[in-house]
C-alpha cells in the first residue's frame, strides 16, 4: 500500500471511541482522558511486560515526536498527536490504561532496540519498520501501516527527479533508519554525500539552509513535512520500497506480542483503525487499506 496523499495540519487528530468492556477505549486527542483504574479486568499472562505494567499501575510508550501526522509533540501544549500516536493509545486502552495513566517517551531510531531491551518503554510505536534484523533483536507486533520510501527536495530543485537522480547529491536521513542503509546499500549517492542525523527535523534544516539537497525516509513523513512547508518542500518520483510499520516490543515476551496483535486485529475488523486513518493520515482525503497483520 501507497499512502499518495497527507492531510495539511495533522497536529491534532481527533478520535473518541467507545469504551469496550473493561478494557478501555482510546480517547479524542484533545479532550480530558477519563480516569480510569489502570489495567482493570485485563490480563496477559506470561507477559513480564504487562506484570510490570500492573505492578506499577502506568505505562511508558517509546514514540517519535517529530512527524507531523503521526508522532508529533506540539511544543505550545506539550500533547503527542498523529496516527501513530492514536494507535499506541489504542493497545493501552486494551491493557486497561487511560490516556492519564500513559507517559510517552520520545527515542530517536538508533536508539529504539536499546530502549525495548532495557524495559525504558512498554513498546515502541513510531514509524518502526519490520525487518529481519530487527527482529533478531526485538519482537513485533503487526504490521499496523505500511508506507514506500521517498524523497524530499526544495520546491526549486529540478536536478533531482526519483532515486536514479541521486549520484553526487547530499543526502539526509535518520542515523539506523531502514531508508539511509537502502541508499548506502544501492549505492543510489557516494558514501561520504551521506548525511545521518539524530532525527527529521535536523535533516529539514539541513535541507532548508542548502547544506543537502534531498531527505529521503517513508513517503508518509515526508509529506507530513510538505505539508508544513508547502512554499518551501517537495516530493520527488515514486516510492521505492515497501515499509511496514510494526508495534516494537521485548523479543521474548510472546504473550504480550500476541495480545497487541490481537487488538491490531479486531480494530481493522470492526473498524476502529479505518476511524483512526480518517481523523489523521486520512483527513488527505486519500483512502488507505488496512493491513494484514502477519503474527511475526
Amino acid at each position: 500500500m501507497r499512502i499518495r496523499t497527507l492531510a495539511v495540519g495533522l497536529m491534532a487528530g481527533a478520535l473518541a471511541l467507545t469504551a469496550c468492556g473493561k478494557e478501555g477505549s482510546p480517547t479524542d486527542s484533545g479532550a480530558q482522558a477519563p480516569q480510569q483504574t489502570a489495567v482493570q479486568g485485563v490480563d496477559v499472562a506470561g507477559s513480564p511486560t504487562f506484570a510490570k505494567i500492573k505492578a506499577e499501575g502506568k505505562i511508558t510508550i517509546g514514540v517519535k515526536e517529530d512527524q507531523p501526522g503521526l508522532g508529533y509533540k506540539d511544543p505550545t501544549t506539550n500533547k503527542y498527536t498523529g496516527f501513530d500516536i492514536e494507535i499506541a493509545k489504542l493497545v493501552a486502552a486494551k491493557l486497561g490504561l487511560g490516556e492519564d495513566k500513559i507517559t510517552y517517551k520520545a527515542v530517536p531510531s538508533a536508539g529504539r532496540e536499546q530502549a525495548i531491551a532495557n524495559g525504558d518503554v512498554a513498546y515502541y510505536v513510531g514509524t518502526y519498520t519490520i525487518n529481519d534484523n530487527r527482529k533478531k533483536q526485538v519482537g513485533f507486533a503487526g504490521p499496523y501501516y505500511t508506507a514506500g520510501q521517498g524523497l524530499l527536495v526544495k520546491k526549486d530543485n529540478t536536478d533531482i527527479t526519483g532515486k536514479d537522480t541521486l549520484k553526487g547529491k547530499k543526502v539526509c536521513s535518520v542515523t539506523g533508519s531502514t531508508p539511509i542503509q537502502r541508499v548506502r546499500e544501492q549505492g543510489l549517492t557516494e558514501p561520504g554525500n551521506i548525511v545521518e542525523l539524530q532525527n527529521y527535523s535536523q535533516c529539514i534544516a539541513k535541507l532548508d539552509q542548502g547544506e543537502v539537497q534531498a531527505l529521503t525516509t517513508d513517503d508518509a513523513i515526508l509529506k507530513g513535512y510538505a505539508a508544513q512547508e508547502q512554499d518551501k518542500f517537495k516530493l520527488v518520483g515514486e516510492p521505492f520500497s515497501k515499509e511496514p510499520y510494526g508495534i516494537g516490543l521485548a523479543k521474548d515476551d510472546k504473550a504480550l506480542r500476541d495480545k497487541v496483535n490481537d487488538v491490531l486485529d479486531a480494530a481493522i475488523k470492526d473498524g476502529t483503525w479505518k476511524q483512526i486513518y480518517d481523523n489523521t493520515l486520512g483527513k488527505s482525503g486519500s483512502p488507505a487499506t488496512p493491513p494484514t497483520i502477519e503474527r511475526y
